[in-house]
């Protein structure tokens, strides 16, 4: 019960600090109206976590991991104070999104509903690095870059086990359960292969690409992007 407790006032403390800082950057969006979003889709050991805690530092930019957006759209209350952030030209961008989301897709849930909320909401804002979640089918390609994580299947359980100093056993159990809900999870909600590569902007494979060097070239992707810009929209 206390780990439940401890969760929410975490999310609390995080919903409050970021929206503390829209707020700030309210004021200064309109000078730097083109506003892009890293979607970052991973095979699990793949290392796509410390690639994006470089990128976030590298970059200025806001980092959303899987389970903070997981948590926000589990929470009606939290994820209507995130919307509620969104000035009336932000919301009608919003708005424009879902439109063409619902539209894609026949059928939703209210956790479904929820998600695309939460992630359409840090979508707009802009400046942001989102981690699954199906970030990557959400928002829309003109608004993001979306990169996928990949390795060999060897290559993971050795990074598994050396970071949770586990069994090859027990993380080859890990890797493959974890990879099974993720795939299960794309599929469902949009009917698509999570690691179809069209489906994405950019694949890194970090079997034989540092650290640095995978850092370097989504930077430079990121960078190099004509980005769409909805605020010039007529």
């Amino acid at each position: 019960m206390e780990r439940i407790h401890s969760a929410a006032r975490s999310l609390e403390k995080i919903v409050e600090e970021q929206v503390k800082r829209w707020q700030v950057e309210q004021k200064k969006k309109y000078k730097k109206p083109i506003r892009p979003v890293i979607t970052m889709s991973r095979l699990p050991g793949a290392g796509a976590q410390n690639i994006a805690k470089l990128l976030v530092e590298d970059l200025k930019i806001d980092f959303f991991d899987s389970e903070i957006v997981e948590m926000i759209a589990k929470n009606a209350q939290v994820s209507e104070k995130i919307v509620r952030t969104l000035d009336e030209q932000d919301r009608s961008i919003f708005d424009e999104w879902i439109h063409a989301l619902s539209e894609r897709h026949l059928w939703s849930d209210e956790y479904f509903d929820q998600l695309t909320r939460v992630v359409n909401s840090i979508g707009t804002h802009g400046y942001a690095l989102i981690m699954g979640r199906g970030a990557s089918f959400i928002l829309p390609k003109e608004v993001c870059l979306r990169v996928l994580v990949v390795a060999p299947l060897s290559v993971r359980i050795e990074n598994v086990m050396r970071k949770y100093n586990v069994s090859e056993a027990e993380a080859r159990r890990e890797v493959l359960r974890t990879e099974a809900n993720r795939r299960a999870f794309i599929r469902k909600y949009f009917n698509a292969e999570m690691t179809e590569p069209t489906n994405y902007d950019l694949v890194v494979n970090t079997e034989n690409l540092q650290l640095d060097a995978a850092v370097k070239v989504i930077k430079e992707a990121y960078n190099s992007r004509q980005w769409y810009n909805y605020n010039l929209r007529k």
